[in-house]
């Protein structure tokens, strides 16, 4: 008789292991497909299977693997008056100034250390307009076609070029051309090319070739 009721207590004892396993494999299923990484979704977990199966808040946050101390925590923020204030008096005064600008100078300031990301936050929640600047309008313009020269000696192109040879001692070239057929009137190569040299060079082929048009 003993036995008996030895195997009746053991078998009502696997009957409510297995209501309850039956219970949170429900549960399971029912969240498996969500994706929670932050705790604020888990908790949000534990309402759903509190309300949709009736069970309680320890049971539901083992199911959501989330701890009933986490589920209970209350985010306590100190008062950002300060922070704002301190913000609020700098932009007045430096209206064109940014958030780093801004950090920096509270960072040097106020006998207070305050955290970057709440600085940043509090910033971030006044939302300082600052006026922007307005784009010039670039009037219309209206390209022209290039003239080409007709002729030899109608124009003439001038530039200058440098280089360097393997040990490094650089050189510069005036190179004077007719930009009818591109041919070269002057090529002057020296270190160092003066203004009275340029002139020297472009009197040189004057005297010879005539001016151009």
């Amino acid at each position: 008789m003993k036995r008996l009721k030895e195997l009746e207590d053991e078998n009502r004892k696997l009957k409510d292991m297995f209501a309850t396993l039956s219970l949170k494999h429900s549960m399971l299923e029912e969240i498996i497909s969500k994706k929670a990484v932050k705790k604020s979704r888990r908790r949000a977990w534990v309402e759903h299977l509190r309300a949709r199966f009736e069970v309680s808040v320890a049971f539901a946050c083992d199911a959501a693997g989330l701890g009933p101390s986490v589920y209970y925590y209350k985010c306590k923020r100190p008062s950002d008056d300060d922070v704002i204030d301190a913000l609020l008096a700098l932009v007045e005064r430096h209206p064109r100034w940014g958030m780093p600008k801004l950090f920096k100078r509270l960072w040097h300031q106020s006998s207070k250390v305050w955290n970057k990301k709440r600085v940043e936050r509090v910033y971030n929640l006044l939302k300082p307009n600052l006026r922007r600047k307005r784009k010039r309008r670039v009037p219309t313009r209206t390209p022209k076609p290039l003239s080409e020269p007709s002729k030899h000696n109608d124009s003439w192109s001038m530039d200058f070029m440098s280089n360097a040879p393997s040990y490094g001692h650089r050189f510069r070239t005036l190179n004077v051309l007719d930009e009818y057929n591109r041919q070269a009137l002057a090529i002057e190569v020296d270190t160092s090319l003066t203004a009275e040299r340029v002139i020297r060079v472009l009197e040189r082929v004057i005297a010879w070739r005539g001016k151009p048009k």
